[in-house]
Parts: C-alpha cells; structure tokens; sequence
C-alpha cells in the first residue's frame, strides 16, 4: 500500500502539481508585460483553483493510504486558546479581525515586542528628510523560525543584521493580516528602525473580503480600528495595505475612507507611525499596477504616509514620480524584487543596479525579497553572501542609521544565533539556537570582497566561545610587528556632556596578539580628536590619533576561557563620538629583540608578518563606573499559571507550565531581558576536601516579556519540587547574580 501511495503521489505531483506551478509562474512575470492583465490574473485565479484542488486531491490520496496504518496520529488543529508553546501567526479571516479574537489568545500576551522605538536608540518619532530605504521580508511566505517567540533551535536560521542601511522594515506574508513576529521588532527598534506590518487582500477570496470590508463607511472605520489596534498592543509601527483586487468604482469611496481612518488612527495612537499604499488598485477601481506615482494612485497616496510603487518601473519613472510627489518625494519608494522578476536593473546581485537610479532621482526605495540570498543558498555560504550583498547596498547609499547615540549603549554583538550562549565568559547552553530578539547592536563591518591573505579577517564568529551570548567578533590573519589594522566596528551619534563617560570591552587574545579601541570625537567646531584605548603601548606611525589611555584591567575571568575585561574612564565635554573602530595591533619589541636585530644582516626578518587572532566579546559605554542595582529577590511576584502534569508508558512525568512575575509595588519593570534557569539539586563539588556543596542550573531560555512557557519539562525521579531561576538583566549587558534572583518553588511530589 505504501508504495501504491507514493505512485500515486508522484503521479500527481510530477504531472501535474509542477506544471501548474509553473505555468502560474509564468503567468506572474508575463503579468506586468504585454499580454492584456486582466486576462493573465484571470488565467491566474483559475490555475491557483486548480491547483487547489489537486491539493486537496493529494491530501485525499495521503488519507486514503494512511487510513491501513492504524499507529498514525493526526496532529490536532492549532487552537490559540489551549497553552502551548508561543508563537507568532497571521490572522486570516475578516470575523476574526472583527471579533477580536486574537486578544484571547493564549499567545497574544508573548507577542508583545518590548523594545520602544524611543528614546532607548536616540531615534526620531518622524522619518529623516531625505530618501530612505524600506526593506519587505517576503521570506518563504513567513512564519518560519521566527515564529517561535521563545526561540528555536535552527542555527542556521534566516536572519537580517544590516540595520544601518535601512529605514523601515515590513512583515510580509499572504494571509490577511499579518503581525510581525515580536523578534523582529524587539530587534529593528533597537537599532532605529521602524516595523510595519502587512493588510492584503488577493484572489476571489480577497474580493469577498473587500466586498464586506468596505461595504459601508462605518465598516471602513471599524476595520482601520481593528488594525490600529493590533499595531498599539503588540507595539510595531504601521501598515502596509495592499488591495491586489480588482474593485468596483463605487467601493472607491470607502477604501478612500479606510485608508485615511487607519492613517489618521494611527498618528493619533503611535507618533510617527506609518501607513504605506502599495501600488496595485487604481481610482478607478481596476487592479493595475501604475509602477510609478500618477494621477491613477496619487489620491491614494495624498491621505497616508507614502507609496510603495510596484517593482517594473522604467528608468525615468523615479524623476516622474518625484515631479508628481512634490515636497513628498521622499514619501515614493520605488520597488525593487530582489529575484529579478522584471524588476529595473535585474535585482539579485545588480540590485545596486536600480539603486543608483532612484539614489540619482533624489526618491526613497522599496527591497522587497532580501530572502532570496538564503532562499537560493547563494555561494559560497549564507553569511558571506548576505555581507557580501547589502555590502551593495551600502556602496550605493552609504550608512542610514548611526548608533549609538544614546547612553547607555552594550553590544556583545550578537546576530540572534548560534551554537551556543554565554554569560561573562561561561557557557551557558551548548546546542543551536535562534531568536532574531536576541540580536544585539549590530557592528557595522565592512565588506572585503577579495580579502588579502596577509591582512586581518574581521567577522562576526559563532564558533569561538563567546563572552556574552551566542556571537563575536573575531579578528584573525597575520600582521607584521610594527603594524597595525583598523575595523570599523560602529559609526555613532552620541553627544558627550560634563560627565565622565565609562568604555568597558572583553577581549580574549594571545599574548602577542593585542587588540585596542580607537574612538573618534568631533565636536560643534568641527575640531577632531581620536583617542586610542590600548592596554600596552603602539607604534603610533601605524596608527594616528590625539591621545592614548590604558585601561584598567576591570577583572580577569578565573576560566579557562582567559577572557580580560577592561575599562577606561573619559570627559569630553562639547564633543560627540562620531565613531568607534578596533585597532590590532603587536607590542612594541623589548630592547633585547631590537639588540639581536640589529646583529641581524638583514632586518627584514624582524617584520615578517605572524599570526595574528583576538576576539573582541563585547563594548559597554555608560556614565558610571558601577554596575546596574536590581531588585531584590523578595521585590518580585513570581506565580505558575495553566500548570500541567502528565505521565508516559514508562512513568517518565513531564510538566508543562506559564511562568510569570512582576514587581510587587505594581511599577513597570524597565528590564529588557530575563535569562530562565531550572535549578538543580544541590552535589559536592568535584574535587572538595572540605565538603562544601554547589548548585547548578540548567539554561531553559530567555524572556523579553514577564512570561515564560515551560513545555514537557521532564521530571527527575524522586524530585519533590522545581525551582524556576528569573535572572534580571539590564539594558547594560549585567545580570543579576542568581543567588539573589527571583525564583519559582513549584511543588512536584506525587503529581
């Protein structure tokens, strides 16, 4: 029977399923060409039904078969009320956005992003004065890894972490609505950027739903509400609306009023936030992309807060639409399809191609796909391809978004991956994971497309062992003695008053192998100092700057891991940092190595290039020399709610449970991340003469709001009761010392 039913499968699939895909394809790159649209989007919903059905007939064929295997379990449908492990979904029907159902949901309360757009980055609530990039995800139809919003365990998980060169960045998917996962906006607001996310109707089914949407003024309204709702409680930015549906004239009206009710709602919920029209349906009611700003879409554009102008514009579309745009040329984003499908300049890796026109044209741009870099495993490897990409983009249009530029600033460079986490140099989990929230400033590398093999690699590791969580920056190649190399790691923002100023960074290095900060000031007079953090002394002909300081040697961690932490303490009033670079640099040669190269015929010996490798864990700028104080232990309320306990075949028992806490005196915790530890039962520790007993803790995860799920725990035998770790940490990168955390005492016994 099994073979029948993979016959029948890869009959219908091979036959069948592919040449409708394609032929659908097709059809979406001819749609924008010379075959009259509306034919091909007919020719189009009628495959899609096609295809359809034979989806269903795939699914019968599997039941069919499955039907002899009795040990087949049908996973039960998705309900959002029961607990389960959180994740982030769309919501799919216009009754549900109506109902307000999703704030039932068991998940909702995790999919709040916690991270504000302001003040914590130093970013404005309005958009720049001048043309930006909007970047739209469009990965794999969405929802992938980054669904899980406590993390999963894909290391190779997709990711973004160029947010310098962007503005805006929108959520995309095909379902109806679509909320970004909190993961993305924790993290683009962390760097200044904006999160839209995405309203579309498209198909017979996006007809019907416009048909009720906007079948009176009132519902209009409720329906800009709804959205503007979901935007304020989970904490993103705006909109993107795109009606992919051809409409009557007379629905014109009402779409007019939804889209000025939801801009105007969300202005007066969220300051600066933004709804963005796609380029799609026209005035006149008929689905016509325009690919440019035009009588056809300006009303549109003239009651929300820009345009998103569809990928297959012509080269003098971008003049044309900004002389149309007036003082709001800046508002038109001109698509650009990173695939290549008819989009100006081809996308893909001449993406820049289309950038330099629009740059040249003085209007914003749309990135719409930046996926398909992972989506087609471009060579030689996903990170050095996506660098390697956007590394165009910031060639076409420089640097968007300086950071830091507010105090206090911590970055252990982290991309939100990896193989492992650590905790001031211990490792705390050693298994692949991911979490986009937990991406920390990102450095701002530069790209060498042909490195030299005699000069220092600079890149973001995941297999060195970390300071602070899962990533570094790893520095590694050869250097001659007398030289040095500079990275650019950040280029900030950050204006310096009558205050010492407190630099602190981890490094981990050989002994010949040093590693310093070079930070570059400027102030209102434009006068220009830069000063050098380095713990010995360096050749200054190799590297310029105004002053050098050794920093204090904060603490040597007693691992084997041998990282040093240093700290340097500075006042500048009047000036601003304008940049922060790593130097590498050797120590300057002792007197008896000069002695014994001077005896050396030829001293071309003495400047052989070695090898050279530092890690750099993380950069701490604060204005005090002391650590965060936390709460104490007793300050917190820590409660289990939808506890659950089950047992297997075998009496193996398992727990399933929310953890949640908050401050006792009702204030708003101002933390923005909790490390979760399950303790474990107290041993002699290995080695003690004296007796002396140690705990240990097992890493379950990482919070960002008061909530953690435990899911399926299993239960050591003869355990009467769990405690649950809440390790508080601070926008500084410290964490509060276990001992004195908040925990959870969860009695076990004969459950």
């Amino acid at each position: 029977m099994f073979q029948t039913h993979c016959q029948d499968l890869t009959f219908v699939f091979v036959f069948v399923v592919v040449p409708c895909i394609l032929i659908i394809r097709i059809l979406h790159h001819l749609r924008r060409t010379y075959i009259n649209r509306q034919t091909l989007k007919t020719l189009r919903n009628s495959l899609l039904s096609i295809q359809k059905t034979l989806h269903s007939l795939v699914l019968f064929i599997t039941m069919s078969n499955s039907n002899d295997d009795s040990s087949a379990v049908d996973p039960p449908p998705f309900d959002p009320l029961q607990p389960s492990i959180p994740i982030s979904y769309p919501i799919k029907t216009l009754q549900d956005l109506h109902s307000r159902s999703y704030f039932d949901s068991f998940h909702y309360p995790f999919n709040k992003s916690t991270v504000p757009l302001h003040p914590l980055n130093g970013a404005s609530p309005t958009l720049p004065a001048r043309p930006r990039i909007l970047v739209c995800h469009d990965m794999q139809g969405g929802y992938l890894d980054d669904k899980w919003v406590q993390g999963g365990t894909n290391a190779d998980a997709y990711a973004i972490w160029h947010w310098h060169l962007m503005d805006v960045f929108v959520y995309f998917s095909h379902s109806l609505v679509t909320l970004p996962p909190p993961c993305w906006t924790n993290t683009a607001h962390r760097h200044g950027v904006k999160v839209l996310g995405t309203f579309i109707t498209e198909g017979d089914e996006g007809k019907a739903i416009a048909t009720e949407l906007l079948s009176t003024k009132e519902s209009a309204h409720t329906y800009a509400e709804r959205l503007a709702e979901l935007a304020v409680a989970l904490g993103f930015d705006g909109w993107l609306l795109n009606m992919e549906v051809n409409l009557d004239v007379d629905q014109i009206p009402n779409l007019k009023e939804f889209v000025s009710h939801l801009t105007q709602t969300m202005h007066s919920s969220v300051p600066g936030s933004l709804v963005i029209w796609y380029d799609s349906v026209t005035i006149d009611g008929k689905l016509d992309w325009q690919d440019q700003l035009n009588e056809k879409n300006k009303p549109f554009f003239d009651i929300c807060d820009g345009i998103f102008v569809n990928y297959t514009w012509e080269e003098d579309y971008p003049k044309l639409s900004a002389a149309v745009a007036g003082d709001r040329k800046f508002d038109v984003y001109m698509g650009i399809d990173v695939f290549g499908r008819n989009t100006f300049g081809g996308g893909q890796w001449h993406t820049n191609v289309a950038l330099d026109v629009i740059k040249k044209d003085d209007v914003s741009a749309a990135i719409f796909a930046p996926g398909w870099i992972y989506e087609t495993k471009q060579s030689p490897d996903f990170q050095t391809a996506q660098n390697h990409w956007w590394s165009l983009v910031e060639k076409s249009w420089g640097i968007l978004q300086n950071y830091p530029k507010v105090l206090p600033f911590y970055s252990n460079f982290d991309q939100g991956h990896g193989l492992h986490i650590s905790l001031e140099g211990e490792q705390m989990l050693d298994s692949p994971w991911n979490n986009i929230s937990s991406q920390g400033f990102q450095p701002m590398l530069e790209f060498k497309d042909d490195p030299n093999p005699d000069t220092i690699q600079v890149l973001v590791d995941f297999k060195e062992a970390s300071y602070s969580g899962g990533g570094n920056v790893t520095f590694k190649g050869t250097l001659e003695e007398n030289a040095s190399f500079i990275a650019r790691l950040f280029q900030a923002e950050l204006l310096l008053g009558n205050f010492p100023v407190y630099i602190t960074y981890s490094v981990k290095s050989e002994e010949t192998s040093l590693l310093g900060l070079l930070l570059e000031f400027s102030s209102a007079r434009k006068e220009r100092k830069s000063v050098l953090l380095a713990s010995r002394r360096i050749d200054q002909s190799s590297t310029k700057f105004s002053e050098l300081i050794v920093p204090r040697q904060v603490k040597m961690l007693e691992t084997t891991t041998e990282w040093a932490t240093r700290e340097a303490r500075i006042i500048m009033d009047g000036y601003a940092i304008t940049g922060i670079s790593a130097v590498c640099y050797r120590p300057e040669p002792s007197r008896r190595t000069l002695e014994s190269a001077s005896n050396v015929q030829d001293n071309a010996a003495v400047h052989t290039p070695a090898e050279y490798f530092a890690i750099l864990g993380d950069i701490s700028i604060k204005t005090s020399g002391q650590n965060s104080d936390f709460p104490l232990s007793s300050s917190w309320l820590v409660e289990a709610q939808y506890v659950k306990f089950a047992s297997d075949s075998q009496g193996t028992k398992t727990l399933s449970a929310k953890i949640i806490w908050k401050l006792k005196d009702g204030n708003d915790s101002v933390f923005p991340q909790y490390n979760i530890y399950l303790g474990k039962p107290a041993k002699q520790a290995v080695g003690s003469l004296d007796g002396r007993i140690e705990s240990t803790q097992e890493y379950l995860g990482v919070a960002r709001v008061e909530s953690f799920y435990i899911s399926d725990l299993i239960i050591p035998s003869n355990t009467d009761a769990l405690k649950f770790i809440i390790q508080v940490c601070s926008v500084e990168g410290t964490s509060q010392n276990l001992d004195k955390s908040p925990f959870l005492l969860l009695d076990v016994k004969d459950k």
